[in-house]
């Protein structure tokens, strides 16, 4: 029995169950699609070993024909997944673990403890033109007494130019409203078996010394729109706010990957797109801010109108999620990321050669050396002076989180450790003197200025105690020895 190792270039787009209708009925694609039953399992110890891998593992069931593959995520670009594949026929609903695959030599004697975890019953439905196919799939994933419904489309490259996945991906947008999908059926299976999702913190990058620059910006680009994707559900569903504030993060965050390596992307620099970049994280900021001041709202009158005032806010945030600009942006982003043309203009081309390591370094002292020189005499300085430091020290922070993978011996670690933690300790303060200086102008947008219980959230008798800490604080990470050395 033979075991096929295969390359898949897919774009997966998520969308509603009233979306799919519209999407099948709108004639988009061509001709009559060919409707296929699939029911999978999915197989796992019960410690999850195969998924702390980056490998799935299913046996699918279509008619009477049965298929095993096994999956290695090699790194999404934020819903446009390439990956190794392994794929045989099975006899059975029983996965075949020989050394055709990569398992045995992985779990070793833990390949006798995996067993099925969750299921995947799904109606495909099948269209292929321009060498790409499309599949519409609509169905439900089931762990135990818990469920999930599926509604995505898979465009899969077979063959052509990448850019025909995101044109399709387009005007399927605009017949359809779509979402850029991040998550497997797999991986949707395995947060299903686990605790109900919450807001996702950003996660480290994969980095290593091996990639140049440019190869080091594209994992770090995917990692934050990644970020993103994974937040933005729990605000559309659930209007949560810490959710809320990661996606914030993560545009932030993308935002400033695209800054530190500005000087290798090109003429532009990707301005456009951090323009649109940055009009969608300024729809999310009403919000945030009014979460902020909700936090630090005492007494019942002042907080429920605030409460009050939230309402609002988030359903302007939503349909900004939800507006074709925003979906279409998400997508724009993600094609610019893989085979934008940032790589292959001669400006720059120096820059994104260099190996990652070298680039990190340069940098990281580059934004060290903004934040040194900008927060000297931190006290005197005025509002705005102090915000510019804020937005360094923001920048500096994201680096040493996005090129830590970098510095991996023991003293690096540690170094990280220490420096990274005296600059949250700056950030910190620095972020609450800009909620101090950004309350007013809230409360006046929100017609509570003269509300005789507004003083709590302005705290100007807190400015002093605040502005000597920052002192502090800027010292503490000017001292701070750099992990990057």
């Amino acid at each position: 029995m033979t075991s096929n190792v295969a390359n898949e270039v897919e774009l997966k787009l998520d969308l509603t169950s009233e979306a799919a209708d519209a999407l099948e009925a709108s004639g988009l694609f061509p001709g009559a699609p060919k409707v296929v039953a699939h029911y999978a399992l999915y197989f796992d110890t019960p410690e999850h070993d195969l998924a702390r891998a980056g490998l799935s593992l299913r046996v699918r069931r279509n008619d009477e024909t049965r298929i095993q593959t096994i999956k290695a995520d090699g790194g999404s670009a934020a819903g446009m997944f390439v990956r190794s594949e392994w794929e045989r026929a099975a006899e059975d609903d029983r996965p075949i673990l020989d050394d055709a695959t990569p398992i045995p030599a992985l779990l070793g004697e833990k390949v006798a403890r995996i067993a099925p975890l969750f299921t995947v019953e799904n109606e495909r439905r099948l269209w292929a033109g321009d060498g790409i196919e499309i599949a519409l799939d609509r169905g439900r994933i089931f762990a135990g007494e818990r469920e999930m419904p599926i509604h995505e489309v898979e465009l899969e490259q077979k063959s052509g130019d990448p850019a025909a996945l995101f044109a399709l991906a387009r005007r399927i947008n605009a017949v359809a409203p779509v979402h850029l999908g991040v998550l497997s059926k797999a991986a949707r299976g395995y947060r299903l078996l686990g605790p109900a999702p919450a807001a996702t913190k950003a996660g480290p990058v994969k980095l290593t010394n091996s990639m140049n620059a440019a190869d080091a910006f594209q994992e770090i680009a995917r990692a934050c729109l990644h970020h993103f994707r994974l937040n933005v559900p729990l605000v559309l569903d659930r209007q949560d706010a810490t959710a809320l504030h990661q996606a914030r993060v993560a545009l932030r965050r993308l935002r400033s990957a695209l800054s530190i390596h500005k000087p290798m992307l090109g003429k532009d620099g990707g301005a456009a797109l951090n323009g649109e970049l940055r009009w969608l994280a300024g729809e999310l900021a009403h919000a945030r801010d009014l979460d902020v001041l909700i936090a630090r709202a005492e007494g019942e009158p002042l907080r429920d109108r605030l409460l009050s005032a939230r309402t609002e806010v988030y359903a302007n945030a939503i349909a900004a999620l939800r507006s074709e600009r925003a979906r279409g942006l998400i997508i724009d982003t993600a094609e610019w990321i893989e085979i934008g043309d940032w790589r292959a203009g001669a400006e720059g081309e120096g820059l994104r050669a260099l190996p990652a390591g070298l680039f990190a370094a340069r940098a990281l002292d580059r934004f060290r050396r903004k934040v040194r020189k900008g927060g000297r005499d931190l006290e005197e300085l005025d509002d705005e002076a102090r915000h510019d430091v804020r937005k360094a020290a923001k920048k500096l922070r994201y680096a040493a989180e996005f090129f830590a993978a970098l510095y991996e011996r023991k003293r690096n670690r540690r170094r990280h450790k220490r420096f990274v933690t005296a600059l949250e300790a700056l950030q910190d303060e620095l972020g609450a003197l800009n909620d101090l200086a950004s309350a007013p102008e809230i409360l006046r947008g929100l017609g509570l200025a003269g509300d005789p219980n507004a003083k709590m959230l302005l705290g100007p008798d807190d400015k002093a105690d605040l502005l000597e800490a920052a002192a502090e604080a800027h010292d503490a990470l000017v001292d701070a020895r750099r992990f990057w050395r």
